[in-house]
């Protein structure tokens, strides 16, 4: 299940949306910054919109440090058990192929304001094999 905000993000932005996790790992392995939106079930968890219409504007605000995709329903319980951020909706961190970690629910403007950095200045590791 989807929600219009969510499409947007795929429609509009043009942000990749990953159903299969060979497909994420290709992507969090390439140079930058990645920020995996995971939606939830937007019927059942009612800050999915809000996560939708405030991580386009996180990703301007931080001038394109990182880019995004959208996560499907087929691969987001295996990537929110790996990863370890179980709320949705969530933005996950990576870098390299690594989770940097990641910041679950909507949260105030300050608060990702003050995550976010944390995640950008993580040092660099090896690529991910």
């Amino acid at each position: 299940m989807t929600h219009p905000l969510v499409d947007r993000l795929t429609t509009e932005f043009g942000w990749p949306r990953f159903d299969d996790r060979a497909s994420l790992d290709e992507w969090t392995r390439t140079d930058g910054v990645h920020v995996a939106f995971v939606p939830g079930d937007p019927a059942r968890n009612l800050e999915t919109p809000d996560v939708a219409v405030v991580l386009p504007e996180l990703r301007m605000a931080f001038q394109g440090a990182f880019d995004c995709a959208v996560i499907g329903d087929a691969i987001e319980a295996e990537l929110r058990e790996e990863t370890r951020v179980l709320k949705t909706p969530s933005l996950i961190f990576f870098r390299n192929g690594e989770c940097l970690g990641g910041v679950a629910r909507v949260r105030d403007w300050d608060d990702y304001m003050a995550r976010i950095p944390r995640f950008l200045a993580t040092p660099e590791t090896a690529p991910a094999e």
